[in-house]
């Protein structure tokens, strides 16, 4: 009796609209599924046209087009005796679905539409589809004439209903449905199912990958079961990386993992499990019909075995530790991967950093790097598409990158564009790091520019501003630093389009941003200043983790440079220096450290904390450090900030998503950006609260 089954589950980089890229993936993950001799190959999330497709949803071309590669699909020899299970949105009744169609030698078995639609986040599916909220209720979906023609049936099932072969009975599950508190894996394994799919577009945040495994192993260690993970990876086009982790498990055992990080497009696991295994498992303990009551599965029928009786020899795949990568290995591979994906797609020749010398575009520069160490150890290990990008990046057909000092040099431009407000020790620190990386550096002086700009100014009004260390208010030296900033925007997008003709070599530059996400939340930038850029890797990251990646970077890659950088104080360097020293620091320009932004960046996103909640909770936190007086001061001052320069994050760079508390204006944190910032009824409830507690004395240990 066959009993052991091959299962196939891939992580593929796919591309929003990119069907002729997309088709070609999918073969490519069919074929090595076969040739590991799987008989069920699963794939992610509306893989055909893209997960990322967003409004383009609304066209009845995306619909068109995915319908066409299905076609093709049916048609290939490569999909032949192996069922398929491929992902892309449906019009059923008018109503678009985000679905599973489910396939075996040219006849579609069952269309599964999504139940459980993800509407949090990053994700907005309610705005694109509809969920199928009809339990285990199956309509007949009339198929397009084109697929009728090439299959010869007219309708098919579409609704929840689960597959049954000769051997086993298979279950599918999308995306958030593993996340949901009523997963449909529940209630199908109670009938029996004994392999789960899921087909995910989950997307990468430092310090997830965990819940997503937890998630994976107990789905099947309550009542036992087969459960295959597939997921997108890579940038399809948005803010967002796609991580991988292509995932098998066995009643609550990892037995299978695909790579979180990686520049393969694609990437196939298989495992060889046994169904007896899920039956035993059973048996001791899953009793359905004496402690449940539930309305039983429709079955799709199909003649078609995943097993083989001449398995007895198939040694079966072990349990395995998941190996999780570090926060700051996530920053240093997420980052880079995602940076990788835009430059080949964008058809740029590579990239230009303002390079300061401190903390932020220091980070960005260490990401570059990572992703040029990536890049030569995918060639080593043969990866040819990669190679093929990276020849077309440079414009030479015959290179080979080896060295990663040596291919930053041929993709990455640094400029340090200094002020009379900036020190020796910022230059010396971005030279420094620039030749450590390899990058090419230039060394500019905006002041001609700067004063050229002032000098149209008093032409016209005929006043000459003035910093606050001479006398000038406080409107006169934040105009002074702002042009500064905004000068060094414009430099940096000459450079980045005309550095390349300027050495008689083809295309133009990105940009690259580096501001942080506490620096986002409070506004602490200039609008279109220099952390202005087509895209920017830290957007989405902390302060205080960039330090801790910062440390990891001097011990991975041997980049003493970041010392003497990690240990400056942070400043914008745009105020006059003091005995040629730094007087103006990030932390007292804030009002606040890195690490208490960090603190009350997760209040207000994560908690949903306003001001009044957010010192509720702030007056426990910092018990030790600070007065409730001084709690409420901190937390008035922070929504100030806040609310005054919220209306940056309108224009801020498209960022990495990285952080659960990020300020992304986008899609991920929808806020007002014009605020009644004086918050009187919110700050007179913490006022109150703060008096209170003054005359009762019941703010204690």
């Amino acid at each position: 009796m066959g009993r052991k089954v091959i299962l196939a589950t891939c992580s593929l980089n796919q591309w929003a609209l990119d069907f002729d890229g997309n088709l070609e993936r999918i073969l490519r993950s069919i074929a090595i599924a076969k040739s590991q001799g799987a008989k069920y190959r699963l794939g992610p999330e509306l893989e055909i046209c893209g997960y990322g497709c967003a409004d383009h949803f609304y066209e009845s071309d995306t619909l068109l087009h995915c319908f066409q590669v299905l076609g093709k699909l049916l048609e290939s020899p490569v999909t032949q005796d192996i069922i398929c299970d491929v992902g892309m949105p449906i019009m059923h009744h008018n109503v678009r679905y985000n679905c599973r169609v489910i396939f075996l030698n040219g006849k579609i078995l069952l269309i599964r539409p999504k139940m459980l639609l993800a509407n949090y986040g990053n994700n907005r599916e309610f705005r694109w589809f509809s969920p199928w909220n009809k339990l285990r209720h199956v309509e007949e979906y009339f198929l397009p004439r084109m697929i009728q023609d090439m299959t010869g049936q007219d309708t098919v099932p579409f609704g929840d209903c689960v597959l049954s072969t000769k051997d086993t009975c298979i279950g599918s599950e999308i995306c958030a449905e593993l996340w949901n508190p009523r997963s449909p894996h529940v209630d199908m394994g109670l009938d029996g199912v004994e392999i789960f799919t899921n087909s995910s577009a989950s997307y990468h945040e430092l310090r997830k990958a965990d819940h997503r495994v937890n998630l994976v192993k107990s789905a099947t260690t309550k009542s036992g079961g087969i459960y295959m993970f597939a997921n997108q990876k890579g940038c399809d086009g948005d803010r967002l990386y796609y991580d991988g982790c292509a995932t098998v498990a066995i009643n609550g055992d990892i037995v299978a993992q695909g790579r979180q990080f990686s520049l393969d497009d694609v990437e196939v696991v298989t495992a060889i499990l046994d169904l007896e295994d899920v039956r035993s498992y059973r048996g001791e303990h899953c009793h359905p019909h004496v402690e449940y009551e539930h309305k039983p599965c429709h079955r799709v029928k199909v003649d078609f075995s995943l097993s083989d009786c001449e398995d007895v020899y198939l040694p079966t795949h072990q349990p395995i530790e998941w190996q999780f990568h570090t926060p700051e290995e996530e920053i240093s591979l997420g980052p880079a991967c995602w940076l990788w994906d835009y430059l080949r797609r964008s058809g740029q020749a590579g990239f230009l950093l303002p390079l300061s010398g401190g903390v932020d575009s220091s980070s960005t520069a260490c990401i570059v790097y990572s992703m040029c160490v990536l890049v030569c150890q995918a060639v080593r290990d043969g990866n040819t598409q990669v190679l093929e990008d990276v020849q077309r990046v440079v414009n030479d057909v015959s290179y080979t990158p080896r060295d990663p000092r040596e291919l930053c040099g041929r993709i990455f431009t640094t400029c340090y564009m200094a002020s009379e407000n900036s020190s020796e020790g910022t230059r010396n620190r971005a030279k420094e790091l620039a030749s450590q990386v390899g990058s090419s550096h230039m060394n500019l002086n905006i002041d001609m520019a700067v004063k050229g700009m002032l000098g149209i100014f008093s032409m016209v009004t005929g006043k000459c501003p003035q910093f606050r260390a001479n006398g000038g208010s406080t409107r006169e030296n934040l105009a002074l630093q702002n042009v500064q900033a905004r000068i060094r925007m414009i430099l940096a997008y000459l450079f980045a389009q005309l550095s390349q003709w300027a050495e008689g070599k083809p295309g133009g530059l990105l940009v690259l941003g580096s501001a942080n996400v506490d620096e986002s939340l409070t506004g602490y930038f200039t609008k279109y200043d220099c952390s202005s850029a087509d895209i920017n890797p830290i957007g989405g990251i902390s302060k205080t983790d960039l330090k801790s990646f910062l440390q990891y970077c001097v011990e991975q890659f041997q980049l003493t440079a970041l010392k003497s950088i990690m240990a400056a104080p942070p400043t914008a360097e745009l105020e006059p220096l003091t005995d040629g020293q730094v007087s103006q620091t990030d932390e007292s320009d804030m009002g606040m450290t890195y690490s208490e932004l960090s603190v009350i960046g997760r209040l207000r996103k994560i908690s949903k904390c306003g001001p009044y909640s957010m010192f509720c909770k702030l007056i426990h936190t910092w018990r030790e450090a600070l007065s409730p007086l001084q709690v409420a001061a901190k937390v008035k001052h922070f929504f100030q900030m806040y609310s005054v320069n919220r209306h940056k994050m309108t224009t801020v760079t498209p960022s990495y998503h990285a952080e659960s508390y990020g300020c992304d204006d986008n899609r991920f944190d929808l806020r007002p950006f014009l605020y009644n910032t004086r918050w009187s009824w919110q700050f007179r409830a913490i006022d109150n609260q703060v008096s209170k507690m003054e005359v009762g004395n019941d703010y204690h240990d």
